[in-house]
């Protein structure tokens, strides 16, 4: 929903600064009559400074008043309401009719308070026109207020619609890393805890430190490159202790961009499609490089070695990062295959 109160305050001030505008649009003959070179001020026969304010003064608090009923009874300043031709026209006919008012109201106020105002013949000839302008004018700015309003509301529920849907997107392809991360650890875990319990325990201390993490992040849509690390490297240690001396990493982080920003958990679905794509065997080590460039991109590397079988492929690993990049960021991965090797580069966010 809009926040009324931000819009209203607009309209009171729009609203208040067109009274005072229209109150010295509708006397500028009398100001400028005020002026010495003006000759002998035929029209205005002893016109004084005072009169002048004080119609000025009276005209825009009449204006402001009649903004405020008009608003109130027609509802311009609620996008809900359906401003029709009918209702203009009955907007237009009361504005004319209190503007008319006013002006007889300021003449008994002139005649019997003594107020200071001009008394002239053209003067009282002036009002019908006057009164014609105001309406035009205070009309013509409570609906194009109303306008400006409605269209606010409908960008203002687009942008929420669209947020909530970038929302349920994110959240959608976030719950698709989950199973990913520990269908081969929990295998891995148990071999271990028939074969050698002390390493048992301290890939359970790792296990727990991926687990604290993707439990942690909860709404978190974004987190530091120091914090990524940190898990990619409880991560790296259950993937070392399943492929032991044949998987290899070489990290060479810059530290002036650890608090730069990236998707939470976007290293481990990289490093596991390399592990996913690639032999690594006794013969074929596999070599996974993790450093960052002088672009501020964080890049994966390693060589191709295709697997002789290859595995079937659900697409979700470099989809899924690629997705939430362009959601979060409006930034594009950067997937490379040259001399042999696969690299995926992915943009550091220095601000959010």
């Amino acid at each position: 929903m809009l926040p009324m109160n931000i819009f209203n305050n607009k309209y009171n001030i729009i609203t208040f600064i067109v009274s005072v505008g229209v109150a010295v649009l509708i006397h500028f003959p009398e100001i400028l009559a005020l002026s010495p070179y003006s000759g002998e001020n035929a029209l205005f026969p002893g016109i004084r400074i005072s009169d002048v304010v004080s119609e000025v003064v009276f005209a825009a608090l009449s204006l402001c008043l009649i903004f405020i009923l008009n608003t109130q009874i027609f509802k311009f300043n609620t996008y809900l309401a359906k401003i029709s031709w009918r209702r203009l026209a009955l907007s237009f006919l009361m504005v004319f009719i209190l503007s008319s008012l006013s002006g007889k109201l300021f003449i008994l106020v002139h005649r019997y308070l003594d107020i200071p105002a001009l008394d002239t013949t053209l003067h009282h000839y002036l009002h019908p026109m006057r009164d014609l302008i105001v309406a035009c004018i205070v009309t013509g700015t409570c609906y194009m207020m109303n306008l400006i309003l409605r269209q606010q509301s409908i960008t203002f529920e687009i942008q929420q619609l669209r947020t909530e849907n970038i929302r349920n997107q994110y959240e959608a392809l976030k719950h698709q890393l989950n199973p990913h991360m520990f269908f081969n650890t929990l295998n891995t875990l148990q071999a271990l805890t028939r074969e050698e319990p002390q390493k048992a325990r301290d890939y359970i201390q790792e296990l727990s430190k991926v687990l604290r993490y993707t439990l942690q992040i909860g709404d978190s849509r974004s987190t530091t490159v120091a914090a990524e690390m940190e898990f990619t490297q409880a991560y790296i240690y259950l993937l070392k202790m399943r492929y032991e001396d044949n998987l290899d990493f070489h990290i060479d982080i810059d530290k002036e961009l650890n608090n730069y920003h990236l998707p939470n958990i976007s290293l481990q679905p990289l490093i596991e499609n390399a592990i996913k794509h690639n032999e690594i065997s006794n013969r074929h080590k596999l070599k996974i490089i993790i450093n960052t460039d002088k672009e501020d991109n964080l890049c994966i590397s390693n060589l191709i070695q295709s697997k002789r079988v290859a595995e079937v492929s659900d697409g979700i690993g470099l989809a899924n990062l690629a997705q939430r990049y362009q959601l979060l960021f409006n930034r594009e991965i950067i997937i490379t295959r040259a001399d042999n090797t696969f690299t995926v580069k992915i943009p550091l966010i220095q601000t959010l």
